[in-house]
């Protein structure tokens, strides 16, 4: 391989939120990498801090360009150019589409379990959080239709949020099941939020559809969001895009941000996107297959020697979904369990509702000594809860 991920990178004493921990605690919980971003974002970067200034910047068409080109050779989509807005971050430019196109009191639809920072943008907003729980079984998740719909013919609903690829479970929802879902919106006058994040962080073999990609006669009732953020583990960038096929729909998501202030890109926000999206392709195809061989021996340790849980399969994300459901159905208490006890801090599956609480949440994104580390001390850990009593 061309980029060593194997190598350690220490992150203590350096402000990162995930290693914010004890000195024998080895965090495997948030949602960013322990592994170094390509090197052509960094030189990009570089390159912006080395002129010294650090004045006020726009959006230059070759940002644009730059995503609906890797949108092309990485989802066999290519967006046109005029559907994009640059925004300062998905979670920050969801909650402004529910302020400024929702009004307090409506229902935000989505489908537990789910990304803990939807509950806050939607409830923090005054809004309401609507469930249509996903069905579990054997492993799988799937959706209620008749729940969904149900749901959906609520007056009180004004906007669906569907997360795709899925945060936690890793599923990819396939182009049947997402014409379905905008399908049943359209008719139902629900406007379509397609978080798609994890979109490019799909396993060999796999890839996702992107929601805009769709169908005109769905796709005109969508604001999808898609980032460099979680594929290049660039978080602190706060770059984004909105694609939005509707011109009007565009205009009100537009004015939206711009109320907000959150269409002024930080200093190293568009170069190191630019460089990401025109020459992250080598190092992303990498580290997808990086990731799958962590996926792999979590899922082999696990099930040679704790048989009392079962990784879910996952198509994406770089994320593992634990179902410790023959152990607890408190998930919050069983994570605090392994961390006093091991040191491992996972992600409690309580934080993202549905069942969540028989869950916990792992972030293979990390060097695969980590991921050893890891898998034993969650063996010790569950071989110690066991025998608790």
């Amino acid at each position: 391989m061309q980029f060593n991920f194997d190598k350690i990178n220490d992150r203590r004493n350096a402000n990162s939120e995930k290693w914010n921990v004890k000195e024998h605690e080895l965090p495997m919980w948030v949602a960013d990498m322990d592994i170094q971003t390509a090197p052509a974002i960094v030189e990009a970067m570089h390159k912006d801090v080395d002129r010294g200034i650090f004045g006020y910047q726009y959006v230059p068409e070759s940002y644009y360009q730059a995503v609906a080109s890797w949108y092309k050779e990485e989802h066999n989509f290519e967006p046109e150019i005029d559907w994009l807005v640059f925004s300062t971050g998905i979670m920050p430019t969801i909650g402004s589409i529910l302020r400024h196109l929702t009004d307090v009191g409506d229902n935000v639809l989505i489908q537990e379990p789910n990304y803990n920072s939807f509950f806050q943008a939607i409830e923090k907003n005054g809004r309401h959080i609507l469930n249509s729980e996903l069905t579990y079984k054997k492993g799988q998740y799937s959706i209620d239709w008749k729940d969904l719909e149900n749901k959906m013919l609520d007056p009180q609903t004004t906007v669906m949020i569907v997360c795709n690829p899925h945060n936690p479970s890793g599923h990819i929802w396939d182009k049947a099941t997402l014409t379905k879902i905008g399908q049943m919106a359209k008719k139902n006058h629900v406007l379509v939020i397609s978080d798609e994040i994890h979109g490019d962080l799909t396993m060999p073999g796999h890839d996702y559809v992107p929601f805009a990609s769709l169908a005109s006669d769905v796709t005109d009732n969508s604001i999808s969001l898609v980032s460099p953020s979680k594929t290049f583990n660039v978080a602190i960038l706060h770059a984004s895009t909105m694609i939005i096929p509707n011109e009007h729909l565009r205009q009100l998501a537009e004015k939206a941000i711009s109320v907000d202030v959150l269409n002024e890109p930080g200093i190293l926000a568009i170069d190191a996107s630019i460089a990401a999206y025109t020459e992250g392709h080598e190092w992303l195809h990498e580290l997808r297959k990086y990731i799958q061989t962590n996926r792999e021996y979590l899922e082999k340790f696990v099930q040679e020697n704790i048989p009392e849980i079962k990784v879910i399969p996952a198509e994406s994300t770089y994320l593992a979904w634990l179902d410790c459901s023959k152990l607890t159905d408190k998930s919050d208490e069983f994570n605090q369990f392994l961390r006093d006890e091991t040191g491992l801090y996972l992600a409690e599956g309580t934080k993202y509702r549905g069942n969540g609480n028989c869950f916990l949440r792992v972030n293979l994104a990390t060097p695969k000594s980590n991921i050893e580390d890891g898998a034993e001390r969650l063996r010790k850990g569950i071989e110690k809860y066991i025998n608790r009593k």
